[in-house]
């Protein structure tokens, strides 16, 4: 049985003061196990996105606390969080963010030099099927192929954790369906813990795990039977 491997304490986080404060996080909890497929699911406004910046350690809340493998993050200063975020987080976003000038394999050979545990570059643009573009760049990319770059440069530092912030909401249906394929591969293949923000409701159908937020809280925390492949999914 997997052990625990992220845990989310008493989470809370407000921004503003006064009559303009807004509590955003109102005491979450939950843990995700190493090598779990999980989807935070929820509405615009439900907290997701502040959610994923707390474990990423971009923010930090106001009370509780995020544990990754036994480590607390609030107990790290700031190089001791720098160097958290290049060793054992992955981050795949909604828009690319890849370097211009360089070319598909120059991008993800830019995550495999922050970690000290690298995959082989070669093996990863074979996975995502960009053998045949890797010397191509991001302008002669379709979005499609964009994401894929986005995921290798991320997947190739063979983080603990891919951290995915809607990273099919620039996407068509038949691409976004490829991607999630893409990353569930990877999570199959790697054994990278996924936790995927998204507001599509049908993506957590290939979850292992997933967690309903609205308003700040956790309302539901459901670990699934029957998942399904992302091939299959319908929306």
């Amino acid at each position: 049985m997997k052990e625990d491997f992220l845990e989310i304490k008493d989470l809370k986080k407000s921004f503003g003061t006064g009559e303009a404060r807004q509590d955003v996080l109102r005491g979450m909890n939950f843990t995700v196990k190493k090598g779990e497929f999980c989807v935070l699911l929820g509405p615009s406004g439900s907290g997701k996105s502040t959610l994923l910046n707390i474990i990423g350690g971009i923010d930090t809340p106001d009370e509780g606390y995020v544990s990754i493998n036994g480590d607390k993050l609030e107990e790290m200063n700031e190089s001791q969080l720098t160097l958290y975020r290049r060793k054992h987080l992955g981050y795949v976003f909604q828009m690319y963010n890849l370097i211009p000038n360089l070319n598909v394999k120059e991008n993800i050979e830019v995550g495999a030099y922050l970690s000290d545990k690298p995959l082989d570059v070669e093996e990863v643009l074979s996975t995502l099927g960009l053998q045949d573009h890797k010397y191509k760049y991001p302008n002669q990319l379709s979005g499609g192929q964009q994401q894929r770059v986005s995921i290798g440069r991320a997947v190739v530092k063979n983080p603990d954790i891919l951290m995915c912030d809607e990273p099919t909401g620039a996407l068509d249906y038949r691409t976004s369906k490829e991607i999630l394929a893409l990353i569930e591969d990877c999570n199959r293949k790697f054994g990278n813990t996924v936790i995927m923000v998204t507001h599509n409701e049908a993506i957590k159908n290939m979850a292992d795990h997933v967690i309903k937020l609205r308003d700040g809280v956790v309302r539901h925390n459901d670990i699934n039977e029957n998942k399904i492949s992302a091939f299959d999914l319908e929306w």
